[in-house]
């Protein structure tokens, strides 16, 4: 039988993922009534735990997150700090009697904190007695290739066994990601036609208007595919692309995502576009002859019954025209155009996933343009799930409870992370100039044609 981690130790609770997610998303589950537990937080910063609990409000503050004093009051009596260098057993022992202290027997240990010190804290953890019955979270990313990401499920194997470690990647804590998965197979209607007999390709856009901002340093060692492909981008297609789960246990499930990342094939330096914007190399903490990328676009072939011949066109990157998360299914066009002419040109169906801003599922159909010929035009069927469904939990919030639940549905198994590694690993680390593009447009221009003839889609956003 499972058991509710009973106390959280946050590794990096002074850093910035802290301030800008974790601790809103904490607060948001103690107000919640759904997890309330110590959490003792864990840094370098020489702080009191009085000094924690008074970045924990600015947290709250600078985030825009509502709460009475009494609220935050009840919260912040829950959290305590150790404060210490990582490669110090000392810190370890006085974490030992906080947790003992605590009364807590089963930890749940967030590490956010740079993948670099991974090794050190969770060997640091079992020789301090901390890892018998306890969890871990680990932060994306999971390496930087293949080989590394080899390494460190090795270093967390030596100390936890698979069912207690928990990957986290926020993506898949996201509502409207999941949605994507429950809208194809609670509805009936979808399933006979989410095959290459009827699907004529699938288009996914991830796009930022904006640069890397105060990301500099971090993004010169990651670039787009790192950043966002590898991870973000293939569980899309997993959703997208994957068999119905056997029954609705996590393990079903990540059965069936791992069976498709297994059928894609790995991508070819030829087969790839990158891109960098213009100013990118001006950026605080960018190299002035930096190669990294700030575009990637290519396209996926998965090598499965139901998806063989189906191209997958992905194209992501920062600084492009707009901000939108969207995947795009477009439909094969019926046998005979029997409602077209020249100056009505039929379209194919196309259903649209939002997945980030005002996310929510549109479909595109044909109806009949008004008037004597019988022709068509294009209407599209749409749900904002915000004004439908309403307000929602936020990520963050959603995968520190269930990791405390030890509920794995929502995080990335090992066999998957390592097989989403083979899919971009040879196109790792190219060199060379990748192509320039200007703020504010879609991308270099040999991106527009990675779709061949049909060019990307409009996005519901109006994007090209």
């Amino acid at each position: 039988m499972q058991h509710r981690s009973d106390v959280l130790v946050l590794f990096g609770a002074t850093g910035d993922l802290a301030h800008k997610k974790l601790w809103p998303a904490l607060f948001q589950l103690h107000r919640s009534g759904k997890w309330r537990v110590p959490v003792v937080g864990v840094a370098s910063s020489p702080w009191s735990a009085g000094e924690l609990r008074d970045y924990a409000a600015r947290s709250l503050a600078d985030n825009a997150i509502s709460h009475t004093a009494a609220d935050f009051a009840e919260f912040s009596r829950e959290l305590d700090y150790v404060s210490g260098d990582y490669t110090s057993p000392e810190t370890f022992e006085s974490l030992a009697a906080t947790v003992r202290s605590k009364g807590a027997r089963h930890p749940l240990f967030m590490l956010a904190i740079p993948p670099s010190l991974f090794e050190t804290v969770v060997t640091s953890l079992d020789a301090s007695g901390l890892a018998g019955g306890a969890r871990v979270m680990v932060e994306k990313p999971f390496g930087r290739d293949l080989a590394s990401a080899r390494d460190l499920n090795a270093i967390l194997h030596d100390v936890f066994p698979e069912s207690r470690i928990f990957r986290i990647d926020h993506f898949l804590g996201k509502e409207q990601v999941e949605n994507l998965m429950v809208l194809r197979f609670a509805n009936t209607l979808l399933e006979p036609v989410w095959n290459r007999n009827y699907v004529d390709n699938v288009q996914i856009t991830m796009a930022e208007s904006f640069g890397v901002q105060t990301r500099g340093k971090l993004y010169e060692g990651l670039g787009a595919i790192r950043d966002v492909f590898q991870n973000h981008i293939l569980q899309i297609v997993t959703l997208l692309a994957m068999e119905p789960p056997s029954d609705a246990t996590p393990e079903a499930l990540r059965d069936e995502v791992i069976k498709v990342l297994r059928a894609v094939k790995p991508l070819r330096p030829r087969g790839v576009i990158r891109g960098q914007y213009d100013g990118y190399r001006g950026e605080d903490n960018v190299s002035a002859t930096s190669h990294v990328e700030t575009f990637v676009a290519a396209t996926l072939e998965i090598e499965s019954w139901r998806w063989a011949g189906v191209p997958f066109h992905i194209r992501a990157g920062k600084a492009l025209a707009e901000s939108v998360t969207e995947a795009v299914v477009e439909f094969k066009q019926p046998p005979r155009l029997l409602f077209a002419q020249a100056s009505h040109a039929s379209e194919p169906d196309r259903i649209s996933f939002r997945l980030a801003g005002r996310d929510g599922v549109g479909i595109r159909m044909q109806v009949k343009h008004p008037g004597d010929d019988i022709v068509t035009e294009p209407v599209e069927l749409a749900i904002d799930y915000e004004s439908t469904i309403g307000s929602r939990m936020d990520a963050y919030a959603r995968l520190l409870f269930d990791a405390s639940e030890g509920d794995a549905r929502r995080f990335s198994r090992q066999d998957a992370v390592e097989a989403q590694w083979r899919v971009v690993d040879a196109v790792l680390d190219l060199g060379g100039e990748p192509l320039l593009y200007e703020r504010g447009s879609w991308g270099p221009e040999p991106a527009a044609a990675v779709p061949g003839k049909q060019g990307w889609v409009p996005l519901h956003s109006g994007a090209p």
